[in-house]
């Protein structure tokens, strides 16, 4: 489905978005981002497309939800964008990173972009300037190993966490959030569950404790995690499978619902969302099982609210809409097309924070 462009408008920092949140979906296919805005039920009404010079992957939003950056995977650059009332985007810049990000996030401040690389097993970061354009090198780039997978600061913004799906590890760096740089934290990396190979990562919003999808494992595993040392440790890993599955299948992406109590996990071959309830009081999880989605769901992401998943389907060009319930089930409810090959979903929160906490 092509969706019209709607006209791109220079936007100032206090300019409010439209009611409901808004669901950009990376079109990898047909190079674009699609645009949708939530409706007061959860759905979703289709509202422009912004074309792009290279296929996107993995977006990002600051954390005053004025800009958005993504990754143009088929050119090695990254662009950036701003967010209009409407929730169009105006195109503020590329710049070359090199190589293809397979990551992309902002620090908790939102000066700094930060990226991983897949391919030539590396991360790094870019200064984000007031207007949200990107300055062109880095200051920061650091090798790692191959299959650098996502990065991730850590609620203090005093840690940075670069899952790697190859070497089964994720490596530990102190974030200079003056500087934007990266120091190896003591020690640099540590190992994941036998087999497991983490892929992206998500901290609680209470607890000490974050979540990864395990890509080979099949799983997802829970890590204590030591706010002053920066440093993490597996202490469960439960599999997304159902009993009794021998199919091929891969992890690809984890999200937490704001509120700390769910953490889903998208299951590539079985094609469903796996969800686990969050005890409050240590982070240990229990299977709430899984539910059907779309052919190879690469990523999905919840709303504002807690109170709606939306999964993109690789394979089958469809974005699957899910009521989450009260005890954390999924209910599907619509599924709308969006294109050839949609890898990255991302919701962007109300700025009047009417609906509800933004992630």
């Amino acid at each position: 489905m092509k969706l019209a462009v709607l006209s791109l408008g220079l936007i100032g920092s206090a300019a409010p978005l439209m009611a409901g949140d808004l669901v950009y979906v990376s079109v990898g296919g047909e190079r674009r981002i699609a645009i949708f805005e939530q409706q007061a039920d959860g759905s979703l009404k289709p509202a422009g497309s912004a074309e792009l010079s290279g296929a996107p992957g993995a977006l990002a939003v600051d954390p005053e939800r004025r800009f958005l950056f993504a990754s143009l995977r088929s050119n090695g650059r990254l662009a950036s964008f701003a967010i209009g009332p409407a929730g169009e985007l105006k195109l503020l810049g590329e710049i070359d990173a090199k190589d293809n990000a397979a990551y992309v996030a902002t620090d908790r401040t939102g000066r700094w972009l930060l990226s991983a690389y897949y391919g030539t097993g590396r991360v790094a970061v870019h200064a984000i300037d007031e207007n949200g354009r990107l300055r062109p090198e880095p200051v920061a780039s650091v090798e790692t190993a191959k299959n650098a997978h996502a990065i991730v600061t850590d609620s203090a913004n005093r840690f940075a966490f670069v899952p790697h799906t190859g070497p089964n590890a994720v490596w530990q760096f102190r974030f200079d959030v003056a500087t934007g740089t990266l120091a190896a934290n003591d020690p640099p990396k540590v190992s994941g569950p036998d087999g497991a190979s983490p892929r992206h990562i998500v901290f609680h919003p209470r607890l000490p404790a974050a979540y990864t999808s395990n890509e080979l494992g099949s799983s997802v595993t829970l890590w204590s995690f030591d706010g002053e040392a920066g440093t993490l440790s597996p202490i469960q890993t439960l599999s997304t499978l159902p009993e009794g599955f021998d199919g091929s299948n891969t992890c690809a992406d984890v999200q937490l619902t704001p509120d700390g109590r769910y953490v889903y996990v998208s299951n590539r071959g079985h094609d469903s969302l796996a969800g686990f309830a969050i005890d409050e009081r240590d982070g240990r999880l229990k299977s709430l099982g899984q539910t059907p989605t779309e052919r190879t769901p690469r990523s999905f992401a919840i709303d504002a609210a807690g109170a709606h998943v939306y999964g993109a389907g690789q394979a089958s060009g469809k974005l699957a809409a899910y009521h989450i319930g009260k005890d954390g089930g999924l209910e599907r409810f619509a599924t709308y097309d969006v294109g050839s090959g949609p890898t990255w979903v991302q919701v962007v929160g109300r700025r009047d924070g009417a609906k509800g906490r933004v992630p």
